[in-house]
């Protein structure tokens, strides 16, 4: 390999880097999550908490969504096994909940 090959690969790994780089940033900005710390021996606590509370935010929506859509079904249905699984998954789902918010 020459040195002219050489330096266009490092040249279109660059790129390659900075473009991963740059679709990393937009990802977050779009998620509305504070960027990490630029030295990678600082944690980044601000990110890490924003996360958790969107985490949280999605949790909360598709339980009150789960809850709303048992309470809008017929009580025929709400007797049924459909029902009880339902219920069992927004159990679950309100436990993993609670361990989130005991976790801040």
């Amino acid at each position: 390999m020459t040195e002219k090959q050489r330096l266009q690969t490092a040249a279109r790994q660059q790129r390659f880097r900075e473009r991963q780089a740059q679709s990393r940033r937009r990802e977050q900005l779009g998620k509305g999550l504070p960027a990490l710390p630029s030295i990678p021996s600082i944690p980044g606590q601000a990110r890490w908490q924003a996360m958790i509370e969107q985490a949280q935010r999605l949790l909360c929506e598709a339980a009150d969504e789960m809850q709303s859509y048992h309470d809008d079904r017929s009580e025929e249905w709400q007797e049924g096994p459909r029902a009880e699984e339902l219920l069992a998954r927004l159990e679950h789902l309100q436990q993993t909940l609670s361990q989130l918010q005991d976790a801040e």
